[in-house]
């Protein structure tokens, strides 16, 4: 154990964030979404939910402020104006532990697989409400 480090961040999840460069991606997903077929090394944290995980990184990763779009959440389906209360929880979450609190933008679900190809990891959790993912991109420590 480590001191001031949340326990959900697994070595396997500190070495990825802290091997992360500035402007990488990482993925924090609902237990739905396609993990190990998407492409980037998938991180299992199984016994979190989304909002848990995302307190727990933010707790330590910075977002990046050199974008209009740090944080990027998957769109409903035939619905995009709709705000799944997953993604109002992820905002609060942000706005109250993030160093740099930014508005979550919201991507086509497509889109968002697109995106997620190219992240640096996907960090699966056991996530069961619907539209629990979400992007962060790492920002740099002034």
């Amino acid at each position: 154990m480590l001191r001031n480090i949340n326990p959900l961040l697994s070595p396997d999840l500190l070495h990825a964030l802290r091997a992360m460069g500035h402007g990488d991606f990482i993925v924090l997903a609902d237990a739905n979404f396609p993990a190990e077929r998407i492409g980037p090394r998938c991180i299992r944290a199984d016994g979190s939910d989304a909002s848990m995980m995302l307190n727990a990184v933010l707790s330590v990763m910075p977002l990046d402020t050199y974008t209009d779009d740090p944080v990027r959440c998957m769109q409903v389906v035939s619905d995009a104006d709709a705000v799944p209360e997953t993604v109002e929880d992820f905002q609060r979450i942000i706005d109250n532990v993030a160093d740099a609190p930014q508005p979550i933008q919201s991507i086509e679900r497509f889109a968002f697989y697109e995106l997620a190809k190219s992240a640096f990891a996907v960090v699966q959790t056991g996530e069961r409400r619907l539209y629990g993912n979400i992007i962060l991109t790492k920002g740099v420590i002034e």
